[in-house]
Parts: structure tokens; C-alpha cells; sequence
């Protein structure tokens, strides 16, 4: 309907053809160790009665999902084929804006396709993954969103696929693109590898994802925020609440306040929620992180131990 707003942020797996019977779509993967591990996105391989992996060299494969990870859009599947060539996963948070880098995938279906371009921002959160999963109930509002941007060119069916520095690293799983029209239009996203090869290693060793809460809703502090709410600093999380189980919340048992803005972690200064996300995404349960905030212009410091979901 030309009333509705566009909705520029897009997972470019193709559309599935709107017929009866079966339908196909097609994505991209990275083979992450030599017996067969493949990571790809969740929404390339869900409701997928099938699953079929062609290799570089035109060889094909069935495959099986080890497990998925809906808050990351992460999914690991397996070939059973032994020494692969693969892809080791390199820290992302080495990676600079303005650094090339190379994505590669299965565009429209042109297999093994190699474009370059730029990291044109990091920590990037477009709320794509929640509205992508809104129907879901296991979803809820806990996606785990901290995009490297990219302008290399990827388009449609280069879901799942890497994203290399010039090394041949992995720095990242190419997931959504910003694009009015469904095709390239400069903006491009992908999980930073430092989160995506947590959830790998979750997956394999317990089938799920070991994930420690702060228990916290928080938001980026801008200068509008900072004005609002009478804030000393223009730079951090701000704790805007502690969600519907106030009463489990770990920060809240530790003694951070509504209002509090988080500036640092550990010793890992923090500039956005994104970057709050995404370090605690990396945590599991019980692990305990130096919470650093400013409060009314005073610097305080809590050692908060994270909990699970429930």
C-alpha cells in the first residue's frame, strides 16, 4: 500500500515464490573448521524442510542444523565431509572504520562472488532482528545488534555470507542491507565475528546459547537525551529501566539506579547501548563485570554478577 512507510533495513535472502507447493531460496555460508561446520544466518536455513550446501568446487552436500541462535540471527549447520578448507574467525574489534574489506557470497545466485569496499561504521543497531522475528514468541525483545556497516556491494542470497579483511580473516557474517529497493544501495550490515564465533562455540558445546543479562533496558545518550534528563555526560548507556523482572534484575540487586548512565564496563569505555550490548553478549552466566556509572555528575563503580534470561 503506497500510504505504509517503507521499511528501508532488509534480511536480502530472495523472496520465496508466493504459490502453492514447495518453494526454494537460496543463501551464503562460511565453512568455519575442516569437518564440516558451516555458519550462516538463521533466517537462510528456519522453516527449511531441506537443506542443501554447495561448495566452491560444485560439490553438494545435505545438511543438518547443529543449532540456532534467534537474538543474533546466527545458525551453524554441518556437512559430513572431513578436511575442508575454512575460515578462521579474527577479533573485530581490531577492525578500523575506513579498513577494506572483502565480502563474498552467492548474490543472486552467481556463486562465489567477491566484492570490496570499506567498514563504514561499527556498532551499528538498526532493530532489524526483533522486527524480523515480532511473530515469534520466543523472541521478545532481546536481539543482540551491533553491525559492522560495510559499502562493499552485497545483494540478495548473500545472507550468511563472509565478510574478510584483507588477510582472509573473518571479521564478520553478512546479514541485512539498508535499501529501498531490495538490492544494493550502499549500505550494508554484518555481525562482527567476535559475536558470532561466541554463539559457534555456545552452540556446539551445549546446543544453546549461555547468555549472561544485566538485567537493564538501556539507550544511547545523545544530546537531546542528555538535555532531557539533565545528564553530565553526552556519551554512554543510559539505564532508562530494569524490564518486566525488576525484581531478578542483577544490576538492580547491585545497586545501579534508574538513570544512571553506564560509561564503562571492565575497563572498556562505553559510548552507546551498542557497545553495552554487544560486550555483554559476549558474557556467559556468572561471569562478573565492573560496572562503571555516572550519576548525577559522580562516577560509581558496581561489580554486578550476570544472570540467565529467566
Amino acid at each position: 500500500r503506497n500510504a505504509d512507510p517503507i521499511d528501508p533495513f532488509q534480511f536480502f535472502d530472495p523472496s520465496r515464490p508466493m504459490r502453492r507447493g514447495p518453494s526454494q531460496s537460496s543463501g551464503s555460508g562460511v565453512i568455519i573448521n575442516p569437518d564440516g561446520y558451516i555458519v550462516t544466518n538463521n533466517h537462510v536455513v528456519q522453516d527449511a524442510d531441506v537443506l542443501e550446501v554447495t561448495l566452491s568446487d560444485n560439490r553438494t552436500f545435505k545438511a543438518e542444523v547443529v543449532g540456532t541462535d534467534l537474538d543474533t540471527d546466527i545458525a551453524v549447520i554441518k556437512i559430513n565431509q572431513k578436511a575442508l578448507p575454512h575460515l578462521s574467525f579474527v577479533n573485530s574489534d581490531d577492525s578500523k572504520v575506513g579498513e577494506w574489506v572483502l565480502a563474498v557470497g552467492n548474490p543472486f545466485n552467481l556463486n562465489s562472488t567477491v566484492t570490496a569496499g570499506i567498514i563504514s561504521a561499527k556498532g551499528r543497531n538498526i532493530n532489524i532482528i526483533n522486527s524480523n522475528n515480532s511473530n515469534n514468541p520466543q523472541a521478545g525483545r532481546t536481539a543482540i545488534e551491533s553491525f559492522i556497516q560495510t559499502d562493499a556491494a552485497i545483494n540478495p542470497g548473500n545472507s550468511g555470507g563472509a565478510l574478510v579483511n584483507l588477510n582472509g580473516g573473518l571479521l564478520g557474517i553478512n546479514t541485512a542491507i539498508a535499501s529501498p529497493t531490495g538490492s544494493y544501495s550502499g549500505y550494508g550490515f554484518a555481525v562482527p565475528s567476535n559475536i558470532v564465533s561466541k554463539i559457534v562455540e555456545d552452540l556446539l558445546a551445549y546446543g544453546m546459547v549461555q547468555r549472561g543479562w544485566l538485567g537493564i533496558q538501556v539507550g544511547t545518550v545523545n544530546s537531546e537525551l542528555a538535555k532531557e534528563e539533565d545528564l553530565s555526560v553526552n556519551e554512554g548507556a543510559y539505564v532508562s529501566g530494569f524490564g518486566d523482572l525488576e525484581d531478578k534484575s542483577a544490576a538492580k540487586e547491585a545497586g545501579i539506579e534508574k538513570g544512571d548512565v553506564i560509561v564503562k564496563l571492565n575497563d572498556i569505555s562505553i559510548k552507546s547501548s551498542s557497545a553495552l550490548i554487544e560486550y555483554i553478549g559476549l558474557k556467559h552466566p556468572g561471569d562478573k563485570v565492573n560496572v562503571t556509572v555516572n550519576r548525577k555528575g559522580k562516577e560509581k563503580s558496581f561489580v554486578v554478577t550476570l544472570k540467565n534470561r529467566e
